[in-house]
């Protein structure tokens, strides 16, 4: 059975292999939802109601666990997800200043994403990388020690690189 809601616009084809395998498995909302964003990039609300239909729950139960967790999306992020550390290893050792300069920087605010499209910032509470305090992730890249220099530098490459290809 496909969606057949009148809000659609993403391509909710994808979704039929996660369907087949976890639509009928008592429990496995958060894995279809995390599928989900994998395939979307994040959390569209069409989405949100063709998961509900197809698992049979409501929409605002479907939404009320995404909006839980602070992994699931609801806005397209950019190319490159920065997530900054702010809990208190880092805000101890500067995080503020890191922020700060990423925001000046880029010109965007936290949960933005710049108007290129390239980057989207985030302050987040721990990344569990308290000994490289302050820090940072960029997608799947960690860096730490982090100073504002530093941080532009890291920016500056990434820039360089994209127009570059």
């Amino acid at each position: 059975m496909n969606c057949e809601c009148s809000r659609q616009h993403s391509d909710l084809s994808l979704l039929e292999p996660v369907f087949a395998e976890y639509a009928d498995v008592k429990g496995s909302l958060i894995t279809i939802l995390q599928h989900a964003q994998e395939i979307y990039g994040y959390l569209p609300s069409d989405v949100i109601y063709c998961i509900a239909e197809r698992t049979g729950e409501t929409p605002a139960r479907v939404f009320g666990v995404a909006t839980f967790y602070t992994q699931f999306r609801f806005q397209p992020v950019g190319k490159y997800l920065i997530m900054l550390c702010d809990g208190t290893a880092c805000h101890v050792n500067g995080s503020a200043r890191i922020a700060a300069a990423v925001q000046e920087y880029l010109h965007v605010e936290n949960g933005g994403t710049t108007e290129d499209g390239l980057f989207s910032f985030s302050i987040v509470a721990c990344l569990g990388c308290c000994s490289l305090s302050p820090v940072m992730m960029i997608n799947d890249s960690t860096y730490g020690s982090l100073t504002p220099e530093l941080v532009l530098e890291i920016l500056k490459d990434i820039q360089a690189k994209e127009a570059a290809e």
